[in-house]
């Protein structure tokens, strides 16, 4: 027959109580009153059937009892203390492992890591492509980063920053087909991202311009970059991603008009991660770079705030 267990909170009260040989010490400690201390414990002695203090004016002295079950109660809780530890603790403290979409990687993440890793030359890195949340107790990723609500399960998402959107072509194919403006999407083969919040009628609707056919789709943004790398259309792209091909000469903008899409870029693990030291140092790192980062090619851009419609959720 399972044995019952008697009230936890109680025997915490106990516990404390017993530690500090006071009552209202105790009560201050805990955040609590007095009375409730007293009453937890009478109810834990009640429980087991004795007393467990001896109550004198300004202090409490253990019955013999009370020292018997104080000394199994002080292990009980340097357990309790010591599985905390473990699981917060980092098993690879040298190595920081990166899930995140394969396109932030590709075009935003890789380009800089190189920094972090020279500023932490005792980490040893591994970036893990991936569209979708990992598992944390069944993996070895440290952190994701993912573009979404910020709502995942089961783990905390801290906001790393928004995003902008807006059309953009390779030069040749601006100058082929003569688009230089909104005006002139009518005659663009448009490059759509599957995914809901970089859906191409959207974007019109909201900016409130006819657009080309949408005849070649792609799951994933960096396919979407490449297509417009290699002259096959007009895509749809995210800022993060596309500035330095902007930069480089090898894509052109239509225009200076930008959608603020629903989704922005979240940091994400379990909320004890966060203590780990070398998850703290690139948390640091990326709000250093996401900052720099922040004031570079906006200040041309006409940023509207869009009110896209989630056609479906993906995590």
């Amino acid at each position: 027959m399972k044995e019952r267990m008697p009230p936890f909170l109680g025997i915490y009260y106990f516990y404390t109580a017993a530690e500090l040989g006071s009552f209202k010490a105790a009560a201050a400690q805990l955040f609590v009153t007095a009375a409730a201390i007293s009453q937890q414990i009478r109810l834990l002695e009640e429980w087991v059937g004795t007393d467990l203090f001896i109550r004198q004016h300004r202090q409490v002295v253990l019955t013999h009892e009370g020292e018997t079950l104080y000394l199994q109660a002080k292990k009980g809780f340097a357990h309790l203390q010591d599985g905390i530890r473990q699981i917060n603790q980092d098993p690879n403290p040298t190595q920081l492992s990166i899930s995140t979409l394969p396109s932030f990687a590709q075009h935003w993440l890789v380009p800089r890591i190189g920094q972090f890793k020279e500023q932490h030359p005792e980490l040893s890195m591994l970036i893990e492509p991936s569209n979708h949340v990992v598992s944390f107790q069944d993996s070895s990723v440290d952190i994701c980063i993912r573009y979404g609500e910020g709502n995942y399960k089961n783990v905390e998402s801290r906001w790393l920053m928004d995003e902008v959107v807006y059309p953009v072509c390779h030069p040749i194919y601006q100058e082929k087909h003569g688009i230089y403006s909104v005006d002139d999407l009518y005659k663009a083969e448009l490059i759509e991202d599957r995914w809901p919040d970089m859906d191409w009628q959207l974007w019109l609707d909201s900016v409130g311009v006819k657009g080309g056919q949408s005849t070649l789709q792609y799951d994933g943004s960096h396919f979407v970059l490449e297509g417009a790398l290699a002259v096959q259309g007009v895509a749809l792209v995210k800022h993060s991603l596309a500035l330095r091909y902007l930069d480089e000469g090898k894509l052109v903008r239509i225009s200076n008009i930008a959608l603020k899409p629903r989704f922005s870029y979240y940091l994400c693990a379990p909320a004890g991660y966060f203590r780990r030291e070398k998850i703290i140092v690139f948390e640091k790192w990326m709000k250093q770079q996401i900052e720099q980062f922040s004031c570079l090619g906006r200040e041309e851009l006409i940023i509207k705030e869009s009110d896209y419609s989630l056609k479906w959720k993906r995590n």
